[in-house]
This record gives structure tokens, sequence and C-alpha cells, in this order.
């Protein structure tokens, strides 16, 4: 069976190292300091360890069952959500009026690592109550967050978002769910929503979906959708459960991963609802649970990644294969570990360079969340709503990729249930999907995100490289194995979005075949500013003689091998971005 160590030593070095949390002028990061961060981090560590990763191939093998109506969640996973639940791990970063802790997303993102590396299925039914919890935090009036929030952040009661039907995914004006409107002000909605995750189980005593529907002789299209809170039971004023709501579960989805997770199709059969927001404005309200859901998804993405890796490297050092080629490295055994071996180095070291250096974009992003909205600034809002698709889409792809890089260390033994590498590329696999798929992610950065406020975010974004470049040029060093490289691949960014620019209003294929490029051109320059930056805080803190020496030098050296082995295909997405549309677009559909 697999197992998870977390990562306390490398998120405490993002935390405070390289971001220098507690000393950010942002409400609430004082009181990161680092013996706090690490005390919960280490206390969140166990809980991933000890509870959560053990059920991980539970959930995957037994998954959930739909009885008599009821689905039922993998053996384990109801005494671990009541762990979960009064420990407070449901609510440390939810609002203190409705019994969160109040903590900043930065932490909160810090401690979902954790658990989504541990147990990613398991980790998804608080996750996407969460994600309500936001949108009916944002949206809601005060009459529904008194009514709806204090037990979702408790999980008392968890959530769902609703919007996928069986003829409509990412065209959601297409829906035809209804929602017509009743004399007491609520509504009565019917249709029918499908992948929707833990849209039902036993874990908690409701389920409160956020559902996406059209009232009546409103506009055509997407400007006709609104929001609405259907919970699978109603509840009274006095907040008791009462009876059900018409809220159904026509079937469990057989699905390639995420087995512990409960994926459900979900009937409404007029149903009451409460509308969420303003009527006809649903994905204004739904897209504050979308971008906080999608930098999730990346950490998903990135999360699987870590766990494969740590196993992969365990087996490359207990395995004995062959002997390495400059000689024999284990002369008492009859052959050499695997991670003798240079092609086995290459592997680890593009999954460890790309996780570490993934972890530090990933926790830039929900700082700038934090800066945005605990600090009012605009400037941080435009950059992460820039990065989210980048994130997203980057993550999870190259997440991906990492786990079954991981399977691959293992040989025949990585295909081998028993040996449980399949279930991280497997469960990988949907973050490339849900929230967006990767491909909407792609066409979201080049068409609007982009473009937005007159490419003012992007233009910032090249500011920061530029202004951290040359503040830093005058170390010979950091400038010859991080900078220049850096500046290479910061070029050939600025060269695709010049492409854009002069391309993409008279020929829109041009622009939008090399989306997909773009994307991961963007989120290479994203890990080289990173790795750039952590390398000059390791370098600094090498020279303070404090701290962990062998650490430092371990991170500067993951950090030469992204700059070299990584950060170079930026040319090659350039070269396929200025490739154009006609080769994409040459063929006539019927030639497929």
């Amino acid at each position: 069976m697999p197992s998870y160590t977390a990562p306390v030593n490398d998120i405490q070095f993002v935390l405070h190292t390289l971001l220098k949390a507690s000393h950010q002028d942002i409400p609430g990061y004082d009181e990161l300091e680092a013996d706090f961060t690490a005390a919960v981090l280490e206390e969140a560590g166990k809980i991933a360890s000890n509870v959560i990763a053990p059920l991980n191939t539970v959930g995957d093998t037994e998954g959930c069952v739909l009885e008599n109506g009821v689905v039922r969640t993998p053996t384990g996973f109801k005494d671990a959500f009541e762990q979960m639940k009064v420990g407070g791990w449901t609510a440390l970063d939810c609002d203190p009026e409705y019994g969160g802790q109040g903590m900043p997303v930065l932490l909160g993102t810090a401690v979902g690592e954790l658990f989504s590396s541990a147990n990613q299925a398991f980790t998804m039914y608080q996750g996407l109550t969460h994600g309500a919890y936001s949108a009916i935090h944002a949206h809601g009036t005060d009459a529904q967050k008194a009514k709806w929030l204090p037990k979702m952040v408790s999980c008392e009661w968890t959530g769902t978002m609703n919007l996928t039907e069986p003829h409509c995914g990412t065209d959601l004006g297409l829906m035809r769910t209804k929602a017509v409107p009743r004399e007491d002000g609520s509504y009565t909605v019917t249709g029918q929503k499908i992948f929707i995750s833990a849209g039902d189980h036993d874990l908690a005593r409701n389920v409160v979906h956020l559902v996406l529907a059209k009232i009546p002789g409103g506009p055509d299209g997407i400007k006709g959708v609104s929001l609405f809170i259907v919970p699978k039971y109603l509840v009274d004023e006095d907040g008791k459960v009462g009876a059900s709501n018409g809220v159904s579960v026509g079937k469990l989805e057989e699905k390639m991963g995420i087995h512990g997770n409960s994926t459900c199709v979900m009937n409404f059969d007029e149903a009451e609802g409460y509308l969420l927001g303003q009527e006809h404005k649903g994905m204004r309200a739904m897209f504050t649970m979308m971008n906080e859901a999608r930098l999730g998804v990346a950490m998903q993405g990135m999360a699987q990644a870590e766990a494969a890796y740590q196993n992969a490297v365990i087996y490359a050092k207990d395995r004995l294969q062959g002997r390495a080629v400059t000689g024999t490295q284990n002369p008492d055994g009859p052959a050499d570990p695997l991670i003798v071996h240079p092609d086995i180095r290459r592997n680890l070291m593009d999954q460890k360079s790309f996780v570490e250096g993934a972890r530090a974009f990933m926790l830039w992003g929900a700082y700038l969340l934090d800066k945005s909205h605990r600090g009012g600034d605009a400037a941080a809002e435009g950059l992460i709503s820039l990065m989210t698709p980048v994130l997203k889409g980057f993550l999870t792809d190259k997440g991906f990729e990492c786990a079954i890089n991981a399977q691959q260390v293992y040989g025949g033994h990585g295909y081998i249930e028993e040996w449980g590498m399949s279930q991280f590329a497997r469960d990988a696999r949907i973050t490339q999907i849900y929230e967006g798929a990767n491909g909407v992610q792609a066409l979201d950065l080049v068409g609007r995100k982009l473009a937005t406020d007159g490419g003012k975010h992007v233009l910032a974004f090249f500011d920061i490289v530029k202004t951290f470049i040359k503040e830093n040029e005058h170390d010979e060093a950091l400038k010859k194995e991080f900078l220049d490289p850096l500046k290479r691949a910061s070029k050939d960014l600025q060269a695709a979005g010049m492409f854009f620019m002069q391309n993409g209003m008279t020929n829109p294929n041009a622009a939008l075949s090399g989306s997909y490029d773009f994307m991961h051109l963007f989120g290479h320059v994203c890990l080289g500013l990173m790795w750039s930056r952590m390398a000059k805080v390791a370098g600094e803190a090498l020279q303070s003689g404090e701290g962990d020496a062998e650490f430092y030098k371990t991170k500067i050296a993951t950090g030469r091998y992204y700059m070299v082995r990584q950060l170079p295909a930026t040319s090659l997405h350039l070269a396929r971005i200025q490739s154009g549309g006609d080769t994409v677009m040459a063929l006539d559909a019927e030639a497929f």
C-alpha cells in the first residue's frame, strides 16, 4: 500500500522564506508565524498520514454504493469525516461569524494540499462544501447566510455545485433545468444534472445543492441562467431538517478514478429552491465557486504528483536492479538500487522540480487571493484572475504527467494494482477535466484574460519578471543559472502574446490554435519565476549560516535542473504558436 508523509518543511520554506507570510501587510497574516503554521501543518500531516491516507486504497477498491436511494461511502469514511469535523479542519479559513476559524486562504490551501495528497476522493466532500459556502457567503442575503452557512462550515451539512446536464457541459446556455416562481418567493426547480461530485452520501445530515436553472421568460442563453439553493431536505425556520425535497440520485457514475467520491446524476422533481443572488445573474454567483474550485483543482493535480513522487522515490531506493554504469554502488547486494541509474534520476528530477515549483506557484496564487479579498488590492485581483486558468490547466496537466512518470519508475509493478500507483494516475486524470476542461482554460486565457483591462494584468506580470531580473543581476551565479534562462523564457511568452495581438482579430483560428501551447508556455515561465525566487532566498539563507544548509543546497540544485531541463520547452511552445492555425484547421470535418 502506498504511504504519504506531509512535506511540512518544504511548505514552511515557501510560506516563510519565500513569501515571508507573517510580514505581509494583509489582514490576518500577522498570525501566520512560523511556529504557528508549523504546528497546524504538523497536526494536519498526522491526520493526513494516519487517518485519511490509509483509506485511499479502501475508497478506490470499494467505491460508493447506491442503496434504497441513499449513497453509502466506503468503509471508514464516516469516522474519518467525523474526525475532520471535530478537529475544525472543515472550517479553517471560513468566516468566524458562521463558526469558522478565519484563517487566510494561504493556510487553508497549504493544509488542503496535505489532505488531497493523502486522499483526494475523501477530501472532495469538504472541498465542494467550501465552494458552496463561498458562493452563499458572497451572494446570499443575511437570512440565507444565517440559515445555511453555520452547518456548512462545520460540515454537519455538505454542499455541491450543479452545472452540467446530459446534453450540455461547457455551453451552459443550453441548459433545460427550470425554476418556476412561487407566490411565497421560492421556486419550483425541475431538471437533471450529471457529474455532481459528492451529490449524495451518508457523511452529513443534509446536502445543500447549488443549482443553475432558467426562470421561464428570462433572456436566452447564458444570460438567462440563475442560481438556486436547493437542499436535499427542507429546513424549517428553526434550522431543523425536515421532509425530503424532491431531490434524488438517478444513479452513481462509474468512473476511471476518485471512486471514493460519490459522483451522481441528480434529479430535481419540483424541488423547492431559493434564489441566490439576482435573477439571471447565476453565472456571476457560480463563478465565485468555480474560481475557488479551479485553484483547488490545481492544488489537487500537484498534490497527486507529490504523493506519487514520494512513493516512486521509496521504490527507487529500495528496488535492486542492475549495476551503475560508473561502478558498483551496492557491493553487498546482488544489484544496485534503481536510483543509481541516470534515466531514473531524470524521471525523479522531472517530478521533484515540478512539484516544488508548482507548490510555490500555487501558494503564491493563494497569497494573491488573500491580497485581493482581504487586502482589497485590485491589482492582485486582476493578476490572480489572469493566473487562474494557468494554475488550473498547467498544474493538472503536469501533475498527471508526473503521476504517470512515478508509475513508470515501478516498471511492471506500477501497472499492478497491489502497488497502488495506478490510483494516483487515475485520480489525477479528472483534474484535467472537471471545473472546466483544460482546453477551455486555455481558450479562457487567450480569448478573455489576456485582453482584460486592455492587457493591463499580463503587462503587470511581465513587469514583475523584469523587475526581479533587474534587481538581482548583480548576483553572477543567480544571473547565469536562473535569471538568464528566465529572461529567455519571458521573451518567448511576450513574443507569443505579440503574435496573438497581430493575428487574433483578423484570424482568430490562428490565435486559438495556439492557446493550449500558450497556457503551458505561461506555466513554465511562472515556475521559472518561482524557482528563480526560491534560488535567491535559499542562497541568502545559506550565506546567513542559519537553518538547514543541505535543504537549501538541494533546493538550489533542483531549481537548476528545472531551468535547464524544463524551462527551454517555452521555445517549442512558441514555435507551435507562431505556426498559426492553417495546419490545425486544414482538414474538412469529413476527413477525420
